[in-house]
């Protein structure tokens, strides 16, 4: 999946007239003062780049936040500027028109909030020789397609939704072998109203319906909140009262849905909890116990990864198209406890 992507040809033209004119110069200078120039000890020439978050006040957002600063002070010659998309995909596109076209930025990576309507926005970008790297989520139409779709976007760094999710629900089954009776299984989605929560949804069903001895008892939006979820599972606890397991695509409302199983009775690990992110919160939670396993993202790795590709990219160095975030963590993905506790220095790299 992971591919290498060749130097825009426009973008190389105008970047060597810029150093061929900014070099003449230089050279004519040094040729009135009667000193030489080294070109090895040249001061490298600094990038700007424009961080689009699907949220600023999102703990994921901000941790991929922090991986790009991180690599921009790494880097040391990338200033780099963070703007808030408040989860609206309307904002999230202004920004990236005006970021892609008022000059003052050299590239642009972006946490998409509509990784369908975003995609003029980067026809704007290419326009404007602007290289774009996505986040989290591929841009255009097909959610399971990691290469670039849309021309203007140099590197996705992502992992398909529906595998993770497929993956997810195969431990599920794992564990509804273990049991004697009918495996009672809860679903909590963050909305199916979006693309990428359906693809997870479809993915979980594809797998669990192939199996006899499992039943869905309910499926919860839990939007990505603990608070909304612990209301979600309470109201799903009232009118089943007995289950087996709670299959949740976001921490947060693994959260939420375990307090309403403890309110519920149920003892810690008697119901199998798992969720997805990879929340400091929910390795603590594996590690003690508590909940059954997690899927794990790396989202810190996933900034400074795509700072590093976008800068690869301004440099005329090798790209990678795809960069599959479920790699990139120096710990597999789907973790339980004994996984965990092999791997004692691993905490997390955000919180939510």
């Amino acid at each position: 999946m992971v591919g290498i992507k060749s130097t825009n040809q426009n973008w190389f033209r105008k970047r060597v007239k810029a150093v061929t004119a900014s070099t003449i110069a230089v050279l004519a200078l040094a040729a009135c003062s009667g000193t030489s120039v080294d070109n090895e000890t040249a001061a490298p020439e600094t990038f700007r780049i424009a961080f689009l978050a699907s949220s600023s006040q999102n703990g994921y957002n901000q941790a991929v936040w922090k991986g790009i600063q991180d690599q921009a002070a790494a880097l040391g010659n990338v200033e780099v500027e963070i703007f808030d998309g408040a989860f609206a995909a309307d904002i999230q596109l202004n920004q990236l028109e005006d970021a892609a076209s008022n000059g003052q930025f050299d590239g642009i990576i972006v946490v998409p909030n509509d990784t369908v309507g975003i995609a003029s926005g980067v026809a704007t970008a290419k326009a404007n020789n602007v290289p774009v790297v996505t986040v989290l989520f591929p841009i255009g139409p097909d959610l399971k397609q990691l290469e670039p779709q849309v021309d203007g976007i140099i590197s996705t760094i992502a992992s398909p939704p529906a595998d993770g999710a497929t993956k997810q629900a195969e431990l599920v089954v794992e564990h509804c072998a273990t049991l004697t009776d009918t495996c009672r299984v809860v679903i909590l989605i963050g909305q199916l109203q979006y693309p990428f929560d359906n693809v997870r949804y479809e993915a979980y069903m594809a797998v669990l319906e192939a199996h006899d001895n499992i039943e869905v008892v309910a499926t919860a939006s839990g939007n990505y909140d603990r608070d909304t979820s612990l209301t979600a599972m309470t109201d799903v606890l009232q009118a089943n009262k007995n289950i087996d397991v709670v299959l949740s695509n976001a921490d947060q409302q693994t959260q939420g849905a375990a307090i309403a199983v403890a309110e519920a009775g149920y003892a810690p690990g008697e119901v199998y909890l798992t969720g997805g992110g990879g929340t400091i919160e929910a390795v603590a939670a594996v590690r003690d116990g508590l909940w059954a396993a997690a899927y794990l993202n790396f989202p810190v790795t996933m900034g400074a990864e795509a700072l590093t590709q976008l800068v690869n990219f301004l440099t005329g160095k090798p790209v990678k198209t795809v960069v599959d975030a479920d790699t990139i963590g120096g710990i597999e993905p789907f973790v339980d406890k004994k996984i965990l506790d092999a791997n004692p220095d691993f905490l997390g790299q955000w919180s939510g």
